[in-house]
């Protein structure tokens, strides 16, 4: 089962029952599809973090922000990359949060 929760409120907004023999990865689009989610922010586990579903989640007019662990290493290497880079320059890289 896949839900999406307003955090602020501590509602469930939405549910999607993953299909037999599949996992949340395939049940995540299907529940973005339910909902209405421009302007928002989506938070999803490192399961979730798939390039479909972050294209899903901009498509439909909203930000994401995935959880990345050590099953990703080249992700996880580039995103701590990143923010090295920023740490140590802000204005040499462009993709430096404000």
């Amino acid at each position: 089962m896949v839900s999406a929760w307003a955090t602020g409120n501590g509602i469930v907004l939405g549910r999607v029952k993953s299909e037999e023999k599949s996992n949340e990865i395939a049940a995540i689009p299907r529940l973005l599809q339910l909902l209405n989610v421009k302007g928002c922010l989506v938070t999803i586990d490192a399961m979730g973090c798939q390039k479909h579903i972050a294209e899903d989640i901009q498509g439909a007019g909203a930000d994401y922000l995935f959880a990345v662990k050590d099953n990703q290493p080249t992700l996880n290497v580039e995103v701590a990359t990143i923010f090295e880079h920023c740490r140590r320059d802000r204005k040499a890289f462009a993709r430096c949060p404000p």
